[in-house]
């Protein structure tokens, strides 16, 4: 590994998490009956190192990449859709654009490998590795090199960033065959419990999508190390969302982690570093198969459940507000003492 992953600490600070559960409790709330917004606050407040935490100048990183793989026909879309897609992400128009938006977070789109040439704007990155990965049921899908590459720009990406907050978003047509074959071979489960409709295939085409990653697993049967499993199935924006997560922890910023693909990315961050999973805010559970698995793995409870299965980032966009919630709920709500109300009696 040619690239230094950044230092990690371990989050672990138990006196300040007493004082922020104390806190919480002597809200003017019966106990616990904010259910998670609790234990998201609490979580705010060790990521943020404070009993008052504020989210500042959020940022949306939605990573672009076109997988070689497509050509064998697992996605119901072509290719093209990527490169038209980060157009619209940059229009304005996609779902993403407008829950970003809404919300007021900035929304930053990396070309990490898309097989076209955008013009420079406001709002493109550019971090092309190469014009998509090569197919993964010929040989790997990316280089070492290219792997490593496409981790250190994620690395440089969020190191360029402001603020203490990253939501994670992608876009790469054939990308939950990659997340699928990460999650097959990383948690060592069958592909066939990994693999879904994806943008949207019949039954008989998941089938032939399952056969064709059954075919790329077998082509690559000894890799079995995070990024050697990276390289093998791809793509460039699963990579740079990993460097962007890596960095991102350890920048000490709360990480929002939206569906299937994005997880995907964590997973391989977390089997480099386990310390990043204590920064990460799962927002949902997607209605992609195989997402409750790769949550299982990250042990992983999602704040929304809402059938989503876009990706580009929209159920992290959706999320955040429960994270804006919870951070003023701490700062702002009354305690028992401040507001004196009586707190409940032994009976």
């Amino acid at each position: 590994m040619n690239f230094k992953l950044p230092a990690i600490p371990d989050l672990h600070d138990a006196a300040l998490a007493q004082r922020l559960q104390h806190k919480i409790d002597q809200k003017t709330k019966p106990l616990g009956s904010l259910g998670q917004l609790e234990t998201l606050a609490l979580q705010l407040g060790l990521i943020l190192g404070s009993e008052t935490p504020d989210l500042k100048s959020p940022q949306m990183l939605v990573c672009a990449g076109d997988h070689g793989l497509a050509a064998r026909g697992v996605s119901a879309y072509p290719s093209d859709v990527t490169w038209q897609m980060v157009e619209n992400f940059l229009a304005g128009g996609a779902c993403v654009s407008v829950l970003a938006r809404q919300h007021g977070i900035a929304l930053s789109v990396a070309d990490c490998g898309v097989r076209h040439d955008f013009a420079p704007r406001p709002g493109l990155l550019n971090y092309k590795v190469a014009p998509g990965t090569a197919d993964a049921s010929t040989g790997p899908a990316m280089t070492a090199a290219q792997c490593e590459q496409a981790v250190s720009n994620g690395m440089q990406i969020v190191e360029d960033l402001p603020g203490n907050a990253l939501l994670l978003g992608e876009m790469g047509i054939g990308n939950t065959s990659a997340a699928s074959l990460l999650l097959a071979r990383l948690a060592n489960l069958d592909i066939a419990d990994c693999t879904g409709a994806g943008t949207g295939l019949d039954d008989a085409a998941v089938s032939r999508k399952t056969t064709v990653l059954r075919e790329v697993l077998l082509r690559h049967p000894g890799v079995r190390e995070p990024l050697d499993v990276l390289a093998a199935f791809g793509g460039f924006e699963i990579a740079t969302l990993a460097g962007a997560v890596l960095q991102a922890a350890a920048g000490r910023r709360v990480i929002v982690v939206d569906g299937f693909i994005a997880s995907a990315a964590v997973l391989v961050a977390s089997r480099l570093a386990p310390q990043v999973l204590q920064r990460c805010v799962f927002a949902h559970r997607s209605g992609e198969r195989g997402h409750a698995l790769m949550l299982a793995q990250l042990q992983a409870r999602p704040l929304l459940d809402l059938g989503l299965r876009l990706g580009e980032g929209s159920g992290a966009a959706l999320a955040w507000p429960l994270l804006v919630s919870a951070c003023a709920m701490l700062r702002e709500m009354a305690s028992f003492e401040s507001a004196g109300v009586s707190e409940k009696s032994g009976a």
